[in-house]
């Protein structure tokens, strides 16, 4: 029975009248991967960032290795050993990779001008990249030649130079490939033999199964219960985590199909891209699954004119589209739900109801062609309620809400624009079981209202549990057209692989 390497006891935080933290328990040990689950909304972000000094909270305390401390800044809970790897990456890809490694903390020789050590640092980072089970020579290489999976461990290697005790990981296989993703999970494996406490933070129960060693449960703020992985099911984690139990994680509704309402014909992303075509039919959800980098959200973006495009036809309802543009495939009724929901889907640092109207601005105008505040207040607040999405405060700024909320916020936008079209990349990346839930029922109750809709998404047990039909691409080639009662994983993986 390990001893418990730091202990928060009682944490409360809150944002003006948002009480975030209620009086949370966490402690952990040291060698092991404890992870922190719970809803989005439900104070993990919080708590983390109190570890990291990030926030200060309200009350509670903190003990470190059986000493009472106070983290009042990044600087002095790195100086205790605790890192952090965020889901989106601190480093600078034009840089190499030894560079991203000492970048804020340079080695320097001795001498009048203290001029920088490279050879030390050089040497320094091919020891860590031996360790981490990578080439040494990639040390000089810039960070922008390498895989995201690389850009990872350059992470890890800065949190090792560190002495760190603590790793804390936030969500970090959501951009990583199959491969990546099992690299990683070695690397995990062989720090926790190392001594070294892993907080890893994720929504994907399976690999929770294959790397926890416990879970603290958290929900509106208050820790619910600590358990240990292997004496547990997902279903007990998914009760605790949501109050009550999710008897269906794929609540998919059949319905009638109907005429092709979209369809994509010779259609090139580029000129030396293979031409591709594509219908859907009302009444059903089509899926585009596919490896990471098998050109899925490349065909998304230039359908909706974000990309240009080399060749191809659009039609919706049999009428061709002259799609050069975002605005032109708005107006023609196609909503584009990005994956990337904090660079492409919202402004971060304007209230909710101002994103929730953006992309229909032209519906909210009142006397003299302005906008009228009313009317987008209003209309924000009427898919708060619809969607759930916590706090329910319209005037917060976007980056104030926890992912999952700002996912919501992001599909609210478009449910705006009355669209006809709604493609979905990626919808559900890094947002909670039960968030997913309520994206699936919202796209079933949009397939039911008439809306024709493509989901893409390197989930594939979600491919398989919402949609009717099946599209594979690999090296932007679509490579099987599967109806749903012939996709099974294997038939999708090799239409995956096939040729690559």
């Amino acid at each position: 029975m390990y001893e418990a390497l730091f202990e928060m006891k009682n944490i409360y935080k809150s944002f003006q009248n948002n009480h975030v933290l209620k009086g949370v328990d966490f402690h952990v040990r040291p060698g092991e991967v404890h992870v922190l689950l719970g809803e989005n909304g439900a104070g993990k972000s919080t708590l983390i960032k109190i570890l990291t000094g990030a926030y200060s909270m309200d009350q509670g305390e903190i003990i470190w290795q059986g000493k009472h401390v106070q983290i009042n800044s990044p600087i002095e809970s790195m100086e205790l050993g605790i890192a952090t790897i965020y889901q989106e990456l601190n480093v600078i890809p034009e840089l190499t990779v030894y560079e991203n490694i000492f970048l804020g903390r340079e080695l320097k020789k001795g001498g009048k001008y203290s001029l920088l050590d490279r050879k030390a640092m050089i040497e320094r980072a091919e020891e860590l990249l031996i360790r981490l089970g990578q080439n040494p020579k990639l040390a000089t290489t810039p960070l922008n030649k390498l895989g995201m999976g690389q850009q990872q461990l350059v992470e890890i290697a800065k949190a090792l130079i560190l002495d760190a005790k603590v790793l804390i990981m936030d969500e970090p296989t959501s951009s990583l490939s199959g491969g990546e993703v099992e690299q990683l999970y070695k690397i995990v494996d062989q720090l926790r033999e190392e001594g070294i406490a892993i907080i890893f933070i994720s929504h994907r129960l399976e690999e929770i199964r294959r790397l926890g060693n416990r879970i603290t449960i958290l929900r509106d703020g208050l820790s619910i219960e600590t358990v240990d992985v292997a004496t547990t099911d997902t279903d007990y984690w998914i009760e605790l985590m949501v109050g009550r139990s999710l008897d269906e994680k794929f609540p998919k509704k059949d319905f009638t199909r109907g005429e092709v309402g979209f369809r994509i014909e010779n259609f090139k992303v580029t000129a030396d891209s293979p031409a591709l075509n594509m219908d859907i039919h009302y009444g059903e959800i089509v899926g585009i699954s596919g490896l990471v980098g098998a050109g899925r959200t490349e065909f998304a973006r230039a359908i909706f004119g974000a990309d240009k495009r080399h060749a191809g036809k659009i039609y919706i309802d049999g009428v061709e589209q002259n799609i050069q543009s975002p605005r032109q495939a708005i107006d023609a009724g196609i909503a584009f739900i990005t994956e990337d929901r904090k660079s492409e889907g919202l402004l971060l640092d304007l209230p909710l109801d101002f994103n929730v109207c953006l992309a229909n601005m032209k519906s909210f105008k009142g006397r003299g062609n302005l906008l009228s505040p009313a009317a987008m207040r209003n209309q924000a607040e009427t898919y708060v309620q619809e969607l759930k999405i916590r706090p329910s405060n319209i005037e917060l700024h976007a980056r104030n809400f926890s992912g999952g909320n700002q996912q919501k916020v992001v599909i609210a936008k478009w449910l705006c624009t009355k669209a006809k079209v709604f493609i979905f990349d990626e919808p559900t990346r890094g947002i909670d079981i039960g968030a997913k839930v309520e994206v699936y029922r919202l796209i079933n109750r949009l397939v039911e209202e008439g809306a024709l809709v493509v989901l893409i998404s390197s989930d594939l047990p979600e491919i398989l549990g919402m949609c009717d039909r099946v599209l594979v691409m690999n090296q932007g080639n679509i490579t099987a057209n599967l109806p749903i009662v012939e996709a099974t994983q294997e038939a999708v993986m090799k239409a995956a692989t096939l040729g690559a």
